[in-house]
C-alpha cells in the first residue's frame, strides 16, 4: 500500500493527514509472540514522538494506546494475511489505521462495540467494566481509548477478510 496523503471525510471536509510511518507484517509472524505488540508500539511512538512538545510524554501515551489497540489485533482468530500499522499526523492528531485479518464474528463485534463508543453512555461502561473484576476484553481497549485518550474510532472497508480501525488521537492536547 503506497504512502500518500491520508484523506477521511468527517461530516463533508475533513483534515489531510500526512503519513510518517507504516509497518507491514504477516499476521503470522505477529501473533507468534506477545511482545511484538510492545515492541512494534515503542518503536513507532519513538519514531512519530521526537517532534512533539513533550516528546518523551508524547511517546509514553502514543505507545500505551497504541499497544492496547495491537492487543486486540493480536487476539485475531483468523490465521492468514496481514497486519498493516500506518500512522500519519495532522496537527496535534495522530491519526492509527490498523488493518488485520479477523472471521465475520470478529468483523460484527468490532462493528458494534465501535458503533457503542459515543456519548456519556461509553463513560459509564468504561467507569462499570474497570470496577468489575473481569479481565480487559477487546471492548473494554476500545472503551478506554475512547475515554482515557478521547480519540476517535471508526471502521472502514478492507479487502478480504480484513478490517480497518482508524483511531484519531489527540494526543498533544491531553491534559495531564
Amino acid at each position: 500500500m503506497p504512502m500518500g496523503a491520508v484523506h477521511h471525510d468527517l461530516a463533508g471536509g475533513g483534515p489531510t493527514f500526512e503519513p510518517m510511518i507504516q509497518i507491514d507484517m504477516e499476521i503470522k509472524a505477529f501473533v507468534s509472540a506477545w511482545r511484538h505488540c510492545d515492541y512494534v508500539s515503542t518503536y513507532m511512538a519513538r519514531m512519530i514522538s521526537q517532534n512533539r512538545s513533550d516528546s518523551v510524554r508524547h511517546s509514553n501515551l502514543f505507545s500505551s494506546a497504541f499497544n492496547e489497540l495491537l492487543e486486540v489485533a493480536f487476539r485475531t482468530r483468523h490465521a492468514d494475511g496481514e497486519l498493516a500499522c500506518r500512522v500519519s499526523r495532522h496537527g496535534a492528531t495522530d491519526r492509527i489505521e490498523l488493518t488485520f485479518p479477523c472471521v465475520p464474528e470478529e468483523r460484527q463485534f468490532y462493528e458494534e462495540a465501535v458503533s457503542q463508543l459515543a456519548g456519556i453512555e461509553a463513560r459509564e461502561r468504561y467507569l462499570n467494566s474497570v470496577s468489575g473484576d473481569l479481565a480487559p476484553s477487546r471492548e473494554l481497549v476500545l472503551l478506554e481509548l475512547a475515554v482515557d485518550y478521547n480519540a476517535t474510532l471508526w471502521i472502514e472497508d478492507a479487502d478480504g477478510d480484513a478490517i480497518k480501525l482508524v483511531v484519531d488521537l489527540p494526543l498533544e492536547g491531553l491534559q495531564n
